[in-house]
């Protein structure tokens, strides 16, 4: 494979890192010391970033998107992932879901949301099923032309800000070779339907700024023309998805990495201790030869997935690993990072304890590493009938 970039993919690694730097990085300090971000801020963020172009980078140029393949995407994903996730969400990638959307949904959901005129969520996790789609309890009965949506959804990123929920619920049961399985169907509600109510959320130790909220639903009607996809197809609907935000975590966990490794290496240059640089020293040398390597090894990881997809080859596995590595080989670079810094490493006035905090949550959600296991070693075994 030859990840050598053409012209053109320099130009969008160089306006997004030119983006980065100037309009999300001044921000982190006031963001993550107030804990939300301004809607005059907001505003601002996603007038600029439709400007430069990279807002929803990866919706096809027809409909008004950047038209990025999910390579250039994560070239993207990449660039923004060296700042606050409460400050580059907002250059929006909208949910590669949305291109199911049909007739009506297109001008009602799709095109605002490409526009910046909406924002959607994506609620899938409950209180008693993250990992285990299937055990969902949230459920959607068929009563004439609408569907009866009942039950709660929880951890649902940045619901306090959008306008309509992408809504995954249990709308029947199948029987199947391993028992009875549940049909989920995903739908698009919008917030100001009756009996659909916002609550907030858990207060969490990463993304400082990017909120979490629960949904309740209690007899939300809504109509079958807002079936998103097909009806009972979901679940089908739903991995696709969860593929291409797995390589969105994984450029992120890249991105951040690389600032991380950027910053210890810049200090180990500098500091001096005993009379010479601290880099000169194996215990710090050697820390940062690690890191690079890590580094590197989920760089191409993330890219030959992200290079397949674009090629219509797209790998579950392929994208499992690159998830797996990026997190935890990002929570390794910033814990070595802070260590390389010493007591300096954990105050406030640097950027790395943040971002050692962020990471973590990058090893659970879109797939804990542990299912990210799952499928890798699933596809292994699969040909010897595992």
């Amino acid at each position: 494979m030859d990840f050598r970039l053409s012209q053109e993919q320099q130009m969008i690694v160089d306006t997004t890192r030119q983006f980065t730097e100037r309009e999300l990085m001044p921000h982190e300090e006031k963001v993550e010391r107030d804990g939300h971000v301004t809607p005059d801020l907001i505003s601002q963020i996603k007038k600029r970033s439709i400007e430069a172009g990279i807002y929803a980078c990866n919706m096809p140029s027809e409909l008004g998107g950047g038209g990025l393949d999910s390579f250039d995407t994560t070239l993207v994903d990449r660039e923004l992932g060296a700042t606050s996730y409460a400050l580059h969400y907002i250059v929006a990638r909208p949910s590669n879901i949305l291109r199911a959307c049909r007739d009506q949904q297109i001008k009602e959901f799709l095109l605002p949301t490409i526009t910046g005129e909406r924002v959607e969520c994506l609620a899938m996790s409950e209180p008693d099923a993250g990992s285990d789609v299937r055990g969902m309890k949230c459920t959607a009965t068929r009563d004439g032309d609408d569907y009866v949506i009942n039950g709660t959804k929880h951890f649902i990123s940045h619901a306090d800000l959008a306008d309509y929920v992408i809504l995954f619920a249990a709308s029947g049961e199948e029987q199947t070779s391993k028992g009875v399985k549940k049909k989920i169907t995903g739908f698009l509600v919008d917030f100001d339907s009756p009996g659909c109510e916002r609550v907030k959320g858990y207060n969490c130790v990463s993304n400082n700024g990017y909120h979490n909220m629960i949904l309740n639903f209690d007899n939300c009607r809504v109509p079958t023309r807002n079936i998103l996809g097909e009806e009972h197809k979901g679940f089908d609907a739903a991995n696709e998805w969860l593929g291409a935000t797995r390589l969105q975590v994984a450029a992120v966990c890249v991105g951040r990495a690389r600032r991380a490794l950027k910053l210890s290496v810049e200090w180990a240059a500098t500091r001096e201790q005993f009379g010479q640089q601290i880099g000169k020293f194996q215990g710090i040398s050697f820390k940062l030869a690690d890191m690079q390597i890590r580094l590197d090894a989920a760089e191409l990881l993330t890219l030959r997935a992200a290079f397949n997809d674009a090629r219509g080859n797209f790998s579950d596995t392929e994208m499992a690993i690159a998830k797996v590595f990026s997190s935890e080989m990002c929570q390794f670079v910033t814990d070595e990072a802070i260590q390389i810094f010493g007591g300096m490493g954990l105050m406030d006035e640097l950027p790395l304890e943040r971002m050692w905090r962020d990471t973590r949550v990058d090893r659970i959600w879109d797939g804990t590493s542990e299912i990210q296991r799952h499928i890798i070693s699933r596809a292994l075994l699969r040909p010897h009938g595992g």
